[in-house]
């Protein structure tokens, strides 16, 4: 989730623990410290290899093993600050829970997080949350806010609650939405072979269905209702990349080559040709519209130079014709 939300998780989490009503504020503070740490991988990067970024970032940083470290860690570096005003002991014990909510919550949305690194290469991505979430960031922030000015713990903890309930409700729309994608294709006549549903920015009302079959990529929208069917905004598919043709024109042993497989990995495996520019290879997991296959990001290969440099590339333009168009979809 973005750092902010992810801060006022550790706080939370760091609350249940708080012993002396006088410790409030300092474990909510350390918490929240805490649960933004775990995002300082985003400067292991390289500027002769873009992925290296992509490969490190909810890595080593956001697994399960790391967590008492990392709490180590960020008590190390607010100690000289913290010295006199509460114990070691328990500043570690703050810090972390704080940062130990890191990888759970971002395991809960489609980014993929390596939380059993180093036993395990898995992208874990539960999917039950958007990357962006206003109602999760702005519940909790109200009950850490009360809790932080009266110095009352068990406010934070309804905050904790709250949370918690809001992403177990999630889990129950994603389950909605994947029965919902699983009929439209079956509609279709087509046997799927994976499907991922996973909330649009902001909400989780509106999902994108992404799904392979017979080696292409499908999207649709799928708009939940409380009361109602659910809307369909129906779309269209592209061609999975075709690993053979890349070989051939390539070459295995080739930079663009290994960079794809390096860019399939973190992309699930939904990776195509960008329609509009066949030179870039997409992460058709994501698009500005739900039901479109224009990604937001991707890498761009050169056949003339299959051992050249990879660059990686964004196209997250929002201009004012998707953004209506969303809307639309939204507030169906």
């Amino acid at each position: 989730m973005d750092p902010f939300a992810q801060g006022l998780a550790g706080a939370v989490l760091a609350s249940t623990i708080i012993r002396k009503k006088e410790e409030t504020r300092l474990a909510l503070v350390v918490g929240f410290l805490a649960g933004l740490t775990a995002d300082l991988d985003v400067f292991i990067r390289s500027s002769e290899d873009p992925l290296l970024r992509l490969e490190f970032h909810r890595q080593f940083t956001h697994s399960l093993v790391f967590i008492p470290l990392g709490g180590l860690l960020v008590t190390l570096a607010l100690w000289p600050f913290l010295r006199g005003k509460i114990n070691l002991r328990r500043t570690w014990a703050y810090a972390t829970l704080g940062y130990g909510t890191h990888g759970l919550i971002d395991a809960c949305t489609s980014y993929g997080t390596y939380l059993l690194w180093p036993f395990s290469n898995i992208r874990v991505a539960w999917n039950n949350v958007s990357i962006i979430d206003p109602v999760f960031s702005l519940g909790v922030l109200l009950f850490l806010f009360i809790a932080f000015f009266r110095r009352k713990p068990r406010l934070a903890h309804y905050g904790f609650a709250f949370g918690i309930i809001w992403l177990l409700l999630g889990v129950l729309q994603r389950e909605r939405a994947g029965g919902v994608a699983r009929g439209v294709a079956e509609g279709r006549g087509h046997e799927v072979e994976r499907l991922v549903v996973k909330p649009t920015i902001f909400n989780n009302l509106l999902w994108r269905s992404t799904y392979l079959s017979d080696e292409r990529i499908y999207a649709d929208a799928i708009r939940l209702h409380l009361f109602s069917e659910p809307t369909i905004h129906q779309g269209g598919s592209v061609p999975l990349l075709d690993f053979d043709t890349l070989a051939s024109a390539y070459g295995t042993n080739s930079r663009a080559y290994r960079d794809t497989l390096r860019f399939t990995h973190f992309s699930d495996g939904f990776v195509a040709r960008k329609p509009s520019d066949p030179n870039v290879i997409g992460d058709f997991r994501y698009s500005l519209l739900p039901n479109t296959l224009d990604p937001v990001w991707g890498i761009r290969i050169d056949p003339a130079h299959p051992n050249g440099s990879t660059s990686f590339e964004n196209f997250r333009q929002v201009d004012s014709a998707t953004w209506s168009a969303f809307l639309d979809m939204l507030l169906d």
